[in-house]
């Protein structure tokens, strides 16, 4: 060791300044190494943690549970994702398996009728997870790419895609995040004005003015990006979180207003008296138990319970008349009918035994029936099958029916059937399965009263409702006017489904300002008035046979608990209450919505063409 000292001066090393890198050269080549590391990024804890809560606040939200106050915070974990600019690992991929694992858990009611349901509801969850995706991505893309303000952006993708949910594939218009403030009633009046999708602007706006709130040191701490990265999460300065706290509080509160000005009107004028037939026959695909005969004598049973209230119209659920009704065009000869129907006896087309009966119901009841039942009609070289609401007046008979337009893909046809004939045996159809389409809407008109009929999950599509409904006060006076809902729900053994089908049906009563009226096989049937509140009947006439010892219900809700009574035959008679009032909805359809949609295509195009800002040296 002593051998190297020396007392000779240490000799400095030359600086090459062209040898050694600078110091901007050096960040520049940090930044490159961050950058080819997005594979090893963190965060994928964090990541799943955050998804899982949103999903489970966003279930949380909905019946069973139906924890409506959830909403309003149930997207804060899922928009911290938003806020860094690099993703985290696994982000796309986690949040499409928890968007999936979510649908799965909240359709679940959709296996309840046949066990190959079970691929539809899977095929469905899969299709419906990629709404997760679609929205995360879309609103990163916004906030980094174009500098939306996260509370611009969110609310607007939010509602474009579930317009896009509305129309995409036939449409899938249930579980709008803006369907759980039902309970609401002040809230949801701006439904009117641009369907259920303002509501679900508004709640989402809060949500994105929540997940402003949560620190940025937070988010470091959850790793949902490097130490090195903090510059680049989205972190506004105070002033502006709480103007976007601010704007959303002001939007409620203008929206409240709002519902509170239109609520304030004179009482609904008394409109029809109807008695809503409500039987309990659970559905199933391959073991249906009931009879025919079972099920028209209970419906005949509830509908004379009704007789001493004098209703003016009798209302029975989809496809209650188990008979079926045969009908040919005039002129088909029964060398024709032979031809194209031979599996059918002559006599069953001629004798219109069907009619007789419907039109001896109307008369003992003195009252005007709107009847669930399947219809053939023949033609000289086809016929079809509709689901059909039969309208039948006491002493005249059949006058008029609506057959079935929008209709359920899987449950009522088999879509590209002809092309990939392999879907048939994915359910449990076989033969010539499936109903035909409706060729348009139609309008039973009853003394002064014009009653729109819906069957099934058309109450669930607010852009055929409207429709609708935007015709007929087109061609009659708007005034006097009832939506009739026919519907079997059977099929899902008094899950959730009953309550959420209810739910979203509301939504269509204040969208068009018109009451509806439910007729729903298990349940759940009801009135609902022109703001939404669903109404206690004038009368509830409990079916339930004294045999077998269950007391008699006199509510439509059980009195513990709240909940609407499901699973039990019963009769409902109220009086229908007119709803005099205009809508914008109407008026003008879904301009709110159609523009949010607009605001996410403007976004996709951006990100696809737009290239992303070059990391800044200063973030490194």
């Amino acid at each position: 060791m002593n051998a190297l000292v020396t007392d000779e001066p240490m000799a400095q090393p030359e600086i090459n300044s062209t040898a050694s890198p600078s110091g901007g050269e050096q960040q520049q080549r940090v930044a490159e190494i961050i950058l080819r590391g997005r594979r090893s990024r963190p965060g994928a804890i964090s990541t799943l943690a955050l998804l899982l809560t949103t999903a489970i606040l966003t279930w949380c939200s909905f019946p069973p549970l139906d924890m409506g106050p959830l909403a309003w915070l149930c997207l804060v974990p899922l928009l911290q994702l938003a806020r860094p600019q690099q993703p985290t690992r696994w982000m796309y991929r986690l949040t499409y398996l928890i968007g999936m694992v979510f649908w799965l858990c909240t359709l679940q009611w959709m296996r309840l009728g046949d066990s190959t349901m079970y691929f539809a509801l899977a095929a469905l969850s899969a299709y419906l997870g990629f709404y997760w995706v679609a929205f995360l991505w879309l609103t990163r893309t916004a906030v980094h790419k174009l500098s939306v303000p996260l509370v611009c952006a969110a609310p607007v993708l939010w509602v474009g895609l579930e317009y896009l949910r509305a129309h995409l594939f036939t449409g899938f218009s249930w579980y709008y995040l803006g369907h759980t403030q039902y309970r609401w009633i002040e809230l949801i009046q701006i439904s009117d004005l641009g369907g259920a999708y303002t509501v679900s602007f508004v709640v989402v706006l809060a949500n994105a003015s929540l997940a402003l709130l949560i620190p940025e040191r937070w988010l470091a701490k959850w790793q949902l990006c490097w130490q090195a990265e903090r510059s680049q999460l989205l972190v506004p300065k105070p002033r502006v979180r709480w103007i976007g706290v601010g704007a959303a509080v002001a939007l409620l509160v203008v929206s409240c207003s709002y519902g509170m000005l239109r609520r304030g009107h004179a009482p609904f004028p008394r409109g029809p008296r109807v008695a809503l037939i409500q039987g309990n026959f659970v559905a199933t695909v391959r073991n249906d138990t009931h009879e025919p005969r079972d099920i028209f004598l209970m419906h005949r049973h509830l509908t004379g319970m009704t007789v001493g209230e004098s209703p003016d119209i009798v209302v029975w659920p989809e496809g209650m008349f188990p008979y079926g009704m045969y009908t040919a065009e005039s002129g088909v000869t029964d060398a024709q009918l032979s031809s194209v129907v031979p599996e059918i006896p002559l006599e069953i087309w001629r004798k219109g035994e069907s009619q007789a009966a419907l039109t001896d119901l109307a008369d003992m009841t003195n009252a005007a029936l709107i009847i669930g039942a399947s219809v053939f009609a023949a033609r000289p070289l086809d016929y079809s099958i509709y689901n059909s609401a039969v309208f039948v007046q006491p002493g005249v008979g059949v006058v008029n029916r609506y057959d079935k337009i929008h209709r359920v893909p899987f449950g009522e046809y088999i879509p590209l059937r002809d092309s990939l004939p392999f879907l048939q045996s994915l359910t449990p159809f076989r033969g010539k399965f499936g109903i035909d389409r409706g060729e348009q809407a139609h309008v039973f008109r009853y003394k002064d009263w014009q009653l729109i009929p819906l069957i099934c999950f058309e109450d669930t599509v607010p852009h055929l409702v409207r429709r609708i409904a935007h015709s007929a006060q087109v061609n009659g006076n708007d005034q006097s006017q009832c939506l009739v809902n026919l519907t079997n729900d059977g099929w899902f053994h008094g899950s959730s489904e009953l309550e959420q089908h209810l739910i979203t049906s509301l939504f269509r009563a204040v969208e068009t300002r018109t009451p509806l009226v439910r007729a729903v096989n298990t349940g759940i049937s009801a009135v609902i008035d022109g703001d939404g509140v669903i109404r206690e009947p004038d009368e509830f006439l409990d079916g339930t046979s004294p045999s077998e010892g269950v007391p008699k219900r006199k509510s439509i809700r059980d009195p513990r608990t709240g909940r609407f009574h499901k699973q039990l035959n019963c009769a409902l008679v109220a009086d229908v209450p007119l709803d005099p009032r205009t809508s914008l909805y109407v008026a003008v359809g879904d301009w709110f919505a159609a523009a949010c949609l607009a605001g996410c295509l403007a976004v996709l195009l951006s990100g696809l063409f737009v290239k992303r800002p070059t990391l800044p040296v200063e973030a490194v």
